[in-house]
């Protein structure tokens, strides 16, 4: 499948660190011990910039029209937001933002949208059937004849998830003309109390959507880049359940993260990568650059140490991390993004991480 065109979108307003400081300091209702972790874990994830749905102002204030963060005085028993109103919310915002991107991409494409014969969506964060997919229907000139499948909840690799799917399908049927979206809102999912890890995931998490057409041999191409998706695979690494999980739980969605996922990606994942280039006649040398999901920086120091990667080889991961935060399914491909921008050299491998743990990994040629 080659990719025809490739579009991002954000929601319009962003918190800068000393914002997120400031909220995290008012909502969040753990031990002293924890509050006094906040700014210590904050400084850590070395994001400085993320952008969220629930904000209306670009100083970072809390929205007066969207009420999910209640203030703290509500009442002494307060703790979050409930799944009915994070998913009433998921509900409202998730259309447009995959919107903007989706026409984002098309422009990008050069195609007419009424080629497209499949649209694939994913996300983790919230549920709705009708969901945005049949939104991205109703406003934009797809045909209603447009065949849709939905990866849900599969985590941050979920967006590699969605792109073998769309490989699939245009492998299969090279008229085929694929519309990828995946959009996240995983500042719907703030919790107010918690470990060190739950603290993590609130300093970590962003918004984001992004929205990739690919294409069969048999479209016809007024414009495409020159990245071709040759080849994807997925290992689940064995004993390793609960060191990350998303769950589903009364006060939303809940993120755990193992302080020792670093080190299980750093023994395990070189040994597979290796593996699985070998049958692509690869090896790792051959890689010329690198889109790795940010699920953390222990997690992009890890995978460089075990890769002996340079700095510069994860230079577009760290770049998205301390600017957007972690957005979940859709952050590798703002990496793709910025590798595509800058013409970067081919064959490009992207991996990302998810809980089993599972590692997914899809290949780029031209």
């Amino acid at each position: 499948m080659r990719i025809l065109g490739l579009g991002t979108a954000l929601p319009e307003h962003a918190y800068q660190l000393e914002d997120r400081f400031e909220i995290a300091e008012h909502f969040f209702l753990g031990t002293e011990r924890e509050r006094k972790l906040l700014p210590v874990l904050y400084e850590r994830t070395g994001v400085k910039r993320r952008y969220s749905a629930v904000l209306n102002s670009s100083d970072g204030s809390l929205s007066e029209r969207q009420t999910l963060y209640l203030p703290r005085s509500s009442s002494p028993e307060y703790s979050g937001p409930s799944i009915t109103q994070r998913m009433e919310f998921f509900e409202e915002l998730s259309g447009p933002l995959a919107l903007k991107a989706v026409r984002n991409a098309i422009a990008d494409s050069g195609i007419s949208p009424e080629q497209i014969t499949h649209l694939v969506t994913v996300s983790c964060t919230g549920f709705s059937a009708p969901g945005f997919d049949l939104f991205l229907l109703r406003e934009t000139p797809l045909l209603p004849s447009v065949q849709r499948t939905h990866v849900g909840f599969m985590g941050c690799h979920g967006g590699l998830n969605g792109l073998r799917v769309a490989r699939a399908i245009a492998e299969s049927d090279p008229n085929a003309c694929v519309l990828l979206c995946a959009t996240e809102l995983c500042s719907l999912h703030y919790q107010y109390q918690g470990g060190a890890d739950q603290i993590v995931s609130n300093a970590l998490f962003a918004d984001g959507s992004i929205a990739l057409v690919g294409a069969g041999q048999a479209v016809q191409q007024s414009k495409s880049t020159s990245w071709i998706a040759k080849d994807s695979v997925s290992h689940v690494i064995s004993e390793s359940d609960d060191m990350m999980t998303w769950k589903v739980r009364k006060l939303g969605f809940e993120m755990s993260l193992s302080p020792k996922l670093p080190q299980l990606i750093e023994e395990h994942v070189r040994p597979w990568l290796e593996g699985w280039l070998a049958e692509h006649e690869l090896q790792l040398d051959d890689i010329k650059s690198w889109a790795v999901h940010p699920g953390g920086p222990r997690i992009l120091s890890s995978f460089q140490k075990a890769m002996q990667l340079p700095d510069e080889a994860l230079s577009h991961s760290r770049y998205v991390l301390q600017n957007f935060g972690n957005m979940s399914s859709t952050t590798v491909f703002f990496i793709i993004q910025r590798m595509l921008e800058e013409q970067s050299q081919l064959p490009c491998l992207s991996i990302g991480f998810g809980p089993g743990i599972t590692i997914e990994a899809a290949l780029f040629i031209d």
